[in-house]
């Protein structure tokens, strides 16, 4: 009876500042970091770092508006907009990958550089609470 009670009220879906605030840090460290690749190593590398970082933003930034629509929404919902979001970002990740992948003269260090350093702003913000 418990558990039918938790799924059918209504959730809130964490605090939507947080999530901007996020994706902020986000797109700055990928756009820091390309920037510093095209000053030291040249405009490819700025490039493949750049289109790293959008490879690690775009796909978060998708799943956050999944969950951001389902705020207020009876838990269920929230809970299959998660995995719809998660999905979603998986596949996109890897869609923009393959498009990223046919760009040419691009740099795989640079790129993956940018890409983690984008991902790790997650990290740091879970330190941080």
């Amino acid at each position: 009876m418990l558990r039918l009670l938790c799924l059918e009220s209504r959730v809130p879906v964490g605090n939507d500042a947080t999530v901007s605030k996020i994706l902020s840090y986000q797109f700055l460290v990928a756009l820091l970091i390309s920037a510093g690749f095209a000053l030291i190593y040249g405009r490819q590398q700025g490039l493949s770092s750049a289109l790293g970082g959008l490879a690690a933003f775009v796909p978060n930034a998708y799943f956050a508006l999944r969950i951001f629509k389902s705020s207020g929404k009876p838990a269920r919902k929230i809970l299959n907009a998660f995995y719809a979001g998660e999905s979603g970002k998986l596949i996109l990740t890897a869609a923009l990958f393959i498009m990223i992948f046919k760009v040419p003269n691009l740099q795989i260090l640079p790129l993956f550089v940018g890409y983690m350093s984008a991902l790790s702003v997650f990290w740091f913000a879970l330190l941080m609470r």
